[in-house]
């Protein structure tokens, strides 16, 4: 019995599952090791969270708490359409920050990636950092061209943990710096 998904003919989509997602197209750009995305965390001072949300739902809500309470960061919220998020003032744009950021971390759609590129650029920041799920090489390479350092689909809070030590399963602090396994009590039900 053959199988002619085997055979060098057939397209890799006849082969797909009925309702699976289009395969991704292949990525040029290299995402930075591990050591630079330290190295980018351990340099930075100051980080803006452009897309911020004040919907406690929100994946840019849960950074920015995670930042402003565990992490050495000035945190600055941009959205031009919030006034307030977590107690902090919000700015319309990049260029409204009292200070230029060295970490633009960003949570919009796809084709906003590249304005908020040169958006860093013009700012002066050192760093664009695009979250989880957020790849566009075209915004790279506008960071890239003008000396930023960048980062794509990879979260700041995950990073920050990671490096720190207290990065639980399921994406909490721990507050615990442990090589050990937990051990789960095992207790007969009969």
């Amino acid at each position: 019995m053959s199988d002619s998904c085997a055979l060098p003919a057939v397209p890799a989509e006849a082969c797909a599952l009925p309702g699976a997602a289009a395969p991704t197209p292949a990525r040029a750009w290299a995402s930075p090791s591990a050591q630079a995305r330290f190295e980018i965390l351990r340099s930075a001072r100051s980080i803006a969270i452009v897309g911020a949300s004040d919907n406690p739902a929100r994946a840019s809500f849960f950074v920015g708490s995670y930042l402003l309470g565990g992490s050495p960061y000035e945190v600055y919220f941009v959205n031009p359409r919030a006034t307030s998020i977590l107690g902090r003032p919000v700015y319309a744009s990049l260029a409204d920050l009292p200070v230029v950021p060295d970490i633009v971390d960003v949570f919009r759609r796809d084709q906003d990636l590249p304005g908020v590129a040169q958006e860093a650029v013009d700012v002066g920041a050192k760093t664009l950092w695009l979250q989880l799920g957020s790849w566009n090489e075209d915004a790279a390479k506008i960071a890239e061209d003008a000396g930023l350092s960048v980062v794509m689909d990879r979260c700041v809070k995950i990073e920050h943990a990671r490096f720190h030590g207290g990065l639980h399963l399921a994406g909490f602090d721990t507050g615990v710096l442990s090589s050990k396994r937990q051990l789960i009590s095992r207790r007969s039900t009969s």
